[in-house]
């Protein structure tokens, strides 16, 4: 597309020539942007990939909690609870009901594949999105009181495929796992960071969980991103209490 529009304004401004030399600095651009394998079609590609249906976004999400409620190989109530509890608090129980049943159908018919399905939203999804479904994944996990070691790999192994990067993972992991330097790890920095570095961490990761930047209809989703805001900005309450910072 790009070196037709090129060789018509290289038409106007010289003619002919500028017409040809035009379509060949549009055909680089069509190759950089387009069908090459750069960064740039990366970044572009993320801008223009089709949103999955809010049908199809459902059935995966719900797909993806039943992967990590098995895990461990045992189906805990409380983690069943909490999965419903929030599809019926976001659509509301009669949708909700349908929502399952659907799922049940599908889940019969064939084996449900992490790999296929994390696959799946990561071309159709937005990253603010996707980490938003790690946080509510390990919210699931939590639901019983422990994040058991074989959840904690199976999400990691969903991470992995919904293309989330291993500090990222880490950063929500720590929301969820208690440690002496989850603060830390919350805010992606050593502890060996300077003040200012810590400063600029939380405006950076306040920036990146922020809640207007998830782009989704699904209201679990969009709760998880207010909770994970919260805990960035108790992450660093927490460091400026122990530092002294002002």
């Amino acid at each position: 597309m790009i070196k037709w529009i090129g060789a018509l304004v290289g038409f106007f401004i010289r003619g002919f020539a500028g017409a040809v030399l035009g379509f060949f600095v549009g055909s680089a651009l069509d190759s950089l942007f387009g069908s090459g394998n750069g960064r740039a079609q990366t970044v572009f590609g993320d801008f223009t990939r089709p949103n999955v249906s809010p049908a199809d976004f459902e059935l995966n999400l719900l797909s993806l909690c039943s992967i990590v409620i098995k895990a461990d190989g045992q189906v805990s109530q409380q983690e069943m609870d909490y999965v419903r509890q929030y599809f019926v608090g976001t659509y509301g129980k009669e949708k909700a009901n349908a929502i399952f049943r659907t799922f049940n159908d599908i889940n019969k018919k064939r084996e449900i594949s992490a790999q296929r399905i994390s696959s799946f939203l990561a071309q159709r999804t937005r990253y603010e999105v996707r980490l938003q479904l790690l946080h509510f994944l390990f919210g699931i996990a939590q639901a019983d009181g422990n994040v058991s070691t074989p959840e904690i790999h199976k999400i990691r192994e969903i991470a992995g495929y919904l293309r989330v990067s291993q500090v990222d993972f880490e950063s929500i992991m720590a929301m969820f796992i208690k440690s002496a330097d989850n603060s830390y790890k919350i805010l992606e920095i050593e502890k060996s960071a300077t003040n200012e570095e810590v400063k600029k961490a939380y405006r950076t990761m306040a920036k990146k969980y922020h809640p207007d930047r998830v782009n989704t209809q699904d209201e679990a989703i969009k709760r998880g991103a207010e909770e994970k805001f919260k805990q960035v900005q108790l992450a660093y309450e927490t460091i400026q209490k122990e530092r002294g910072i002002s």
